[in-house]
């Protein structure tokens, strides 16, 4: 029943999912950290820069924004983030998409983090002679990721589902095995659980290890 399994690499596949979602993990959380930072900065240019860009993108499919990464990036314009084979270049402009998407809700979860601390915090800090970008990464931002755990968590857990929409520009990934699986074997069901399970050990530790965290740095108010 199982025997088939031992043609194909889903290790290997699940790997591709795990970087995908770590390099996209940690580039989404420094755009979406500077975009916060623009939302609540006092210019208006770059509030309004950082309203558009996280009311556009969280409106627009996830599937465009890697199609045209894949199609409108590399296809048409020739950009391949320094990679020389096609296969790495999809993968990186996957990275790519997945950060200017999940970057929008990673901003606003740490907006949500920074509403949470109290403005004579930051009014006294300025007092003190502390400016807005010393305000922002002594003060602020410290609580905000604090108060932010939670959602923050909620991003990265769809972030590690979302991986599989970069199998629709032929990175080599769970969902894209997955497919190949199913049309060359006879055994959806069977697949379809190794898969789904695959995805669970993915995101239910993260999600117990991350809630964890977040009752333990909670700010006590």
């Amino acid at each position: 029943m199982f025997d088939f399994l031992s043609d194909y690499d889903i290790l290997g596949a699940f790997w591709t999912t795990v970087q995908l979602a770590l390099l996209s993990a940690v580039g989404s959380l420094i755009w979406g950290t500077m975009l916060a930072a623009m939302r609540v900065g006092p210019v208006p240019l770059m509030r309004g820069f950082g309203t558009a860009y996280v009311n556009i993108v969280r409106n627009i499919p996830l599937t465009v924004i890697i199609l045209f990464t894949s199609l409108g990036l590399y296809q048409t314009l020739n950009i391949t983030l320094g990679a020389e084979r096609s296969e790495t270049a999809n993968f990186r402009l996957a990275v790519l998409g997945l950060i200017v998407y999940t970057s929008a809700f990673v901003c606003e979860a740490l907006r949500s983090g920074i509403n949470t601390v109290p403005v004579g915090q930051a009014e006294a800090a300025r007092a003190i002679g502390l400016s807005f970008s010393q305000v922002l990464r002594l003060v602020v931002l410290p609580q905000a990721f604090r108060s932010a755990v939670g959602p923050l968590t909620n991003v990265l857990i769809a972030l590690t589902k979302n991986t599989t929409v970069a199998a629709a520009i032929g990175v080599a990934e769970a969902a894209l095995l997955m497919k190949e699986m199913i049309e060359n074997e006879a055994q959806l069901l069977l697949i379809s659980m190794i898969f789904a399970f695959g995805f669970v050990v993915l995101t239910l530790p993260t999600g117990l290890i991350l809630g964890w965290v977040g009752k333990k740095v909670a700010v006590k108010r």
